[in-house]
């Protein structure tokens, strides 16, 4: 007989989560989806189901090995779950896309009045 277990425990198992409570909330507020379909912290979760969670800025989605209900060890995640989350996704967390960001060295601190007054010049005569 295939064993399941709730899935915010296994969330917060794998290490997903940092809590189980936050694990809760993401189930309850629908972002985790499984075969699309939103589902409630108390759904059991199987072995071989894909698990699609949002985690703005990118939706992770991971395929479960073994529904373990203790936390594991970091190292041993990998074991309890497949990572199925394209490349693309986790590229989004690395680029700097949202409108109104500016890279500045670090060390530079806030901008002065003036240098806010000069990016924002900059800004509206490069978007033109």
């Amino acid at each position: 007989m295939d064993q399941g277990i709730r899935i915010d425990k296994w969330l917060w198992a794998v290490r997903v989560f940092k809590t189980r409570s936050l694990a809760s909330d993401a189930c309850r507020s629908g972002k985790v989806r499984i075969l699309d379909q939103v589902v409630k912290p108390s759904r059991e979760v199987k072995a071989g189901e894909v698990v699609t969670i949002s985690l703005p800025p990118i939706t992770k989605t991971v395929k479960v090995i073994v529904p373990a209900g203790s936390r594991v060890a970091a190292r041993l995640v990998p074991g309890l779950m497949e990572d199925l989350t394209p490349e693309s996704e986790y590229l989004k967390l690395k680029r700097p896309d949202e409108p109104g960001f500016e890279h500045r060295e670090r060390g530079l601190g806030r901008p002065t009045k003036r240098e806010r007054r000069e990016i924002e010049f900059l800004k509206l005569y490069l978007d033109e």
